[in-house]
């Protein structure tokens, strides 16, 4: 079962659709599996460190500008994690610690636009993130984001769902079942006051893959589509859904439905070999 879970979930067509309308992540992946061996367990403080090692010696030097006499009061320390984490993303090309410096930035402004905003950056992120260990801190550094905004506005359906995601599509994706169910039960909490939310509905339907509960997988995302009928991820994830459930046919159908929404070459032809490797 957990073969199965993994090439549908990491394999997919709904992690390649992800990753075209999501856009690829500023990652060097080179570093990740290195530093992950060597600590076993991530630590956003160890990795940044050793990735700003292997930096030029000239972005070094703009780095330890940035990060040196940081200030102590909280608005002008934050506007400076927010530098240094725009030096992250620019210049040096790393997603963790970019995110890590959103995030902290986000906890000292300590709003609910801005924890919404660092909690939805990680979870874009995380969905397309296969390093289990980084995915790991990821999921829970989201989740305290998502928990801190839900503190201040608990009646906010759309971060219940964030949070729900956070664990079905990060640690839950990666073998966690514990987290995937702490996330469906988390979604089932919008989904029982209103199950005309389409979202919550999508995502249930991936916590059902994640969890080898894919007939219920199926259902959600055929009523997704029901009410949504060119809901591309809901397409993709079913087509998927379909080919692990050894539908070939339906597959097919479905993967032929999401090459004519997203038309674009690349995915076609990504599409196409994995209807070949069903036939």
């Amino acid at each position: 079962m957990l073969k199965k879970q993994l090439f549908l979930v990491l394999a997919g067509v709904a992690a390649i659709l992800m990753m075209y309308f999501a856009g690829k992540t500023v990652q060097n992946k080179k570093t990740i599996p290195e530093v992950a061996k060597a600590i076993k367990q991530f630590d956003i403080e160890h990795f940044t460190d050793s990735v700003t090692a292997l930096l030029p010696d000239n972005q070094q030097a703009s780095l330890k500008t940035l990060t040196t006499n940081i200030p102590t009061d909280s608005v002008q320390k934050s506007t400076r994690f927010l530098k240094i984490a725009d030096f992250w993303r620019d210049s040096a090309h790393h997603t963790e610690p970019y995110l890590y410096y959103i995030s902290a930035a986000s906890k000292l402004e300590n709003s609910e636009k801005s924890l919404n905003f660092a909690a939805r950056l990680m979870l874009d992120h995380l969905r397309m993130h296969n390093d289990e260990v980084a995915a790991e801190w990821m999921t829970r550094e989201a989740a305290d984001l998502f928990n801190r905004a839900i503190e201040k506005n608990p009646n906010d359906d759309d971060l219940r769902i964030g949070l729900g995601s956070t664990y079905i599509y990060g640690s839950g994706r990666m073998g966690n079942s514990a987290d995937a169910m702490k996330g469906i039960q988390e979604i089932l909490v919008v989904a029982s006051k209103d199950s005309s939310n389409m979202k919550a509905q999508l995502v249930l339907g991936v916590g059902g893959m994640v969890s080898g509960q894919y007939d219920k997988a199926r259902d959600r995302f055929l009523n997704v589509i029901k009410h949504e009928p060119n809901n591309i991820e809901a397409i993709a994830y079913l087509a998927d859904t379909y080919a692990v459930l050894g539908e070939k046919e339906e597959a097919i159908k479905w993967y032929n439905k999401s090459k004519i929404l997203v038309n674009d070459p690349h995915y076609s032809k990504e599409v196409d070999e994995r209807i070949n490797r069903l036939k």
